[in-house]
């Protein structure tokens, strides 16, 4: 049995699709594509298709994960092409690797997060954001299953920087203005309970009264292991793709051993 591990995109209008959308948007498509798969056992059988942390509702993101078994090997590049064909244009395949290496989930400890605040001048974010990161806690509340909870938002948060309308991700943050526009850039750890974006604007409401007059723009851009050393996160495809590599080496090395 192959595993291939796919990162995939929420782009545009698409950041609206549910998790539940795009689940049967993405079976239709291996329904279209043709792809080889493995079903699990008993009395409704399901493509074997795992989800990774997916984005929330109505946020974009560029680093979506999943990996799917198949009953039959697959060039994984030419799997992506056709995957990527079948799906509407901002739900992208654009990247897939045969998995070498087992943990894919256990290698997404943190994300890094785009937030677009139209109407809001960088300066007074910035006076905002030095609040959230001087503060040693921050708590925040949210609407759960059973009632309201109260958790701190502080913690999660490695790192909170303000950048300047020409330094965000791409077109595809969406809603070009005219008006002050600050980029606020996130790197937050996967705790429980998760803290998101929103969380973190509830926070610099609660800190430094930084209320945006528009619903912030979100993008996750990057999810991976995060790097204590150097605060970064990092391709939770590495591996696999070096496991790869390594493999593609080895082999006409073998070839070349045994011919002699």
């Amino acid at each position: 049995m192959q595993r291939i591990r796919l990162r995939y995109t929420k782009r545009g209008r698409l950041r609206f699709t549910s998790h539940r959308d795009f689940q049967r948007a993405f079976e239709r498509a291996l329904r279209r594509a043709e792809v080889p798969m493995a079903y699990s056992a008993g009395f409704t059988p399901h493509p074997k298709v795992s989800y990774a942390n997916a984005a929330p509702t109505g946020t974009g993101s560029e680093a979506e994960y999943l990996e799917i078994a198949l009953t039959a090997p697959r060039d994984p590049e030419q799997l992506r092409a056709l995957l990527d064909e079948s799906l509407p244009t901002g739900l992208d395949i654009i990247e897939a690797v045969e998995a070498r290496t087992s943990g894919l989930a256990d290698r997404l400890t943190a994300s890094v997060w785009e937030l677009r605040l139209d109407g809001v001048p960088p300066q007074e974010a910035r006076r905002a954001a030095d609040a959230f990161n001087a503060a040693e806690t921050v708590e925040v509340q949210r609407l759960a299953k059973n009632g309201v909870r109260t958790f701190d938002a502080r913690s999660a948060v490695a790192s909170l920087e303000v950048h300047g309308p020409e330094e965000t991700h791409s077109s595809r943050a969406d809603r070009p203005t005219d008006q002050p526009c600050a980029i606020l850039r996130l790197v937050v750890r996967h705790v429980t309970p998760a803290v998101r974006p929103d969380d973190v604007l509830s926070g610099l409401r609660a800190v430094a009264d930084l209320a945006p007059p528009v619903p912030a723009a979100v993008t996750r851009l990057a999810q991976g292991l995060f790097d204590e050393e150097t605060g970064t996160v990092t391709d939770p495809l590495a591996p696999d793709r070096e496991a790869v590599e390594a493999h593609s080496t080895a082999e006409p090395t073998a070839a070349a051993t045994a011919s002699a």
